[in-house]
């Protein structure tokens, strides 16, 4: 009865194998457990398979078909369309009773498996494989529309209208469409970019592929900010300007650093950091400023290899070194720098061009210089800083002088009293008890301020919300304290919910 391996005992109508010491195991039958667990692992796989059957059915992939691509689909939406699909109904229902009876067959196994899993010192490891709920059929629906792009497929969040994509990749996402019906001001999509609105419904009016109230006079909003000048160049004219350094796009700027000097040379092996600040809140408090572009003029010793690398930090107005974003170069479509090299000369000319699509608002520029490769050197306490010697052939490969440095943009008028009046109307109507009707044309106006300076915000990877620059507006340029920037934005906020029925975009703190 114990196969050798101990003496079989009876107690109490229990019966069982009482183990000598070199077999503590003795009870414990591992042959059957392993096909109750082999079994299981089958049945969990056929679970999974079930579902994929369904995902790969005549049905499935009719309902997938039929569905509206002009516009986007909520859960909801998508919910309606698949109540009304009979033949979709009739194959789910096939599969609700197979997944039953699957689920009870699972059910007696493991029952089993516990069952001679008790006189074992090892508890079997086994979970039930869960039923997917109606609501993340709709999500899987979701998902398969819009993050189902290039070969890679991830999952769609719709509180962000983004994707998630697996395997540690961005290329999954489509085009997302706007949304349309409801309460929302688009009626329909537009044909050459399904992301942007193409016609808006009465009441509204279209701006740069959103619909904005007609209410809103943007003509007012130019007495706040001057958001429109006479620089009005398309790209290829900018790139043509910044290439002949037009005096037209210069910005003229403060440079500040304590470890290089313009015009003198330098080791880039350790990190160098230079700023470009304007001081508007000293010098111009009657402008802010948008920077279009960059030039660096950077000159080489003879027989150099060594390629700098930028980092470059910007403060959209003003504040500390931590209020500034990082330009994310070659990243989400943005720019990277151009290098030229000057005729006659070690000399080179690093251009970065922002240009109309990714411009925006700078008060300081902070640029951090290295070389591309760390290169070992004799002298390990050896710092980069001081003067260099030009007389060391070894060393003076390396070097590399900084002759010119450069922003290109563009200064807007700002009236920072004007606004900040319009601001404080709205913070009273907000500790009032949002008495938002008495101050509507107010309401409406900062609102169109607020979402036409975030959209000079910088990219942000996908499903990550933009960065704030209003509230560093209101912190920097207004002096607003952080109890007061909050309740303005709240009020915006519930304004632009409660009143105009429309959704929030996500922001993330800068300031």
């Amino acid at each position: 009865m114990c196969n050798g391996e101990g003496e079989y005992v009876c107690q109490n109508s229990q019966c069982r194998c009482q183990c000598a010491e070199e077999f503590p195991q003795c009870n414990c039958p591992i042959t059957d457990i392993q096909i109750m667990e082999y079994t299981l692992a089958n049945m969990a796989k056929s679970w999974a398979e079930a579902y994929k059957d369904l995902e790969n059915s005549d049905e499935f992939k009719s309902f997938m078909k039929r569905l509206p691509s002009n516009h986007f689909l909520t859960i909801g939406s998508i919910h309606q369309h698949w109540g009304n699909d009979w033949d979709l109904q009739n194959r789910y229902k096939l599969l609700q009773s197979a997944m039953e009876a699957q689920r009870q067959k699972i059910q007696r196994t493991a029952r089993k498996l516990f069952g001679l899993s008790v006189r074992c010192r090892h508890n079997p490891n086994h979970q039930l494989p869960r039923e997917r709920t109606i609501q993340q059929w709709l999500a899987r629906v979701q998902s398969l529309l819009y993050c189902n792009e290039n070969g890679f497929w991830g999952t769609f969040l719709e509180s962000q209208r983004s994707c998630v994509c697996h395997g540690s990749t961005t290329l999954c996402q489509r085009p997302i469409p706007c949304i349309i019906g409801g309460n929302n001001s688009c009626a329909m999509c537009s044909m050459a970019n399904i992301s942007l609105c193409g016609s808006c419904n009465k009441g509204y009016k279209l701006y740069r592929g959103r619909c904005e109230p007609q209410n809103v006079d943007s003509e007012r909003s130019e007495q706040f900010i001057s958001f429109e000048t006479d620089l009005d160049f398309q790209d290829l004219e900018l790139k043509y300007l910044l290439q002949k350094m037009d005096s037209r796009l210069y910005v003229h700027t403060t440079f500040i650093s304590n470890e290089i000097r313009l015009d003198t040379f330098f080791d880039p092996r350790w990190r160098k950091r230079l700023s470009l600040t304007l001081k508007s809140n000293k010098n111009r408090m009657d402008f802010i400023h948008m920077v279009i572009g960059m030039s660096v003029r950077i000159c080489q010793m003879r027989n150099s290899s060594l390629d700098p690398m930028f980092f470059v930090y910007v403060n959209p107005f003003s504040g500390s070194h931590s209020e500034g974003w990082n330009m994310p170069f070659g990243e989400f479509g943005y720019p990277r720098w151009e290098k030229i090299r000057l005729q006659n000369s070690q000399c080179y000319n690093w251009t970065l061009l922002l240009g109309n699509r990714w411009k925006t608002f700078f008060e300081t520029v902070h640029i951090y210089l290295r070389s591309r490769t760390r290169l070992t050197t004799p002298g390990r306490n050896e710092t980069g800083q001081g003067p260099v010697d030009l007389s060391d052939p070894t060393k003076r490969q390396f070097y590399i002088k900084i002759s010119d440095v450069q922003v290109f943009g563009y200064s807007l008028r700002f009236n920072a009293d004007l606004l900040r009046s319009a601001v404080q109307q709205v913070n009273q109507s907000y500790t009032q008890g949002g008495q938002f009707y008495s101050s509507s044309s107010v309401m409406l106006l900062l609102l169109d301020i607020r979402d036409r300076i975030n959209r000079l915000a910088p990219p942000v990877a996908p499903g990550k919300p933009q960065l704030d620059l209003f509230s560093c507006m209101l912190k920097h340029r207004l002096k607003l304290t952080n109890s007061e920037i909050i309740r303005v934005n709240h009020a915006l906020d519930l304004y632009n919910t409660e009143i105009l029925k429309q959704s929030d975009q996500m922001t993330a703190k800068l300031c």
